[in-house]
């Protein structure tokens, strides 16, 4: 398991960071001009996979950060409430 990531993935599953590399790599192939027409096709299927994968992971990230900043919020309120009562 990495350090820093505290999100679980499912056995055999490959980091974001990892997702990206492939897309750039699939991207390059695919620029390339090298690939014959099957090859073609099963890249731009195992891309859009993994754009979508990364895109929920991206999702999911950002729903984090939302919540930590509601809960930063409401403790921020919190004191500010509490300091208010104490001095009133």
């Amino acid at each position: 398991m990495s350090e820093g990531s505290s999100l679980e993935q499912p056995p055999g599953a490959q980091s974001y960071e990892t997702n990206v590399a492939r897309v750039e790599e699939i991207i390059r192939r695919l620029d390339s001009g090298e690939a014959s027409l099957t090859d073609t096709l099963g890249l731009v299927k195992e891309g859009k996979e993994l754009i979508e994968r990364c895109a929920g992971e991206l999702e999911a990230v950002g729903g984090a950060l939302e919540e930590l900043r509601l809960e930063e919020l409401v403790a921020k309120l919190e004191g500010e409430g509490a300091r208010g009562e104490a001095g009133g």
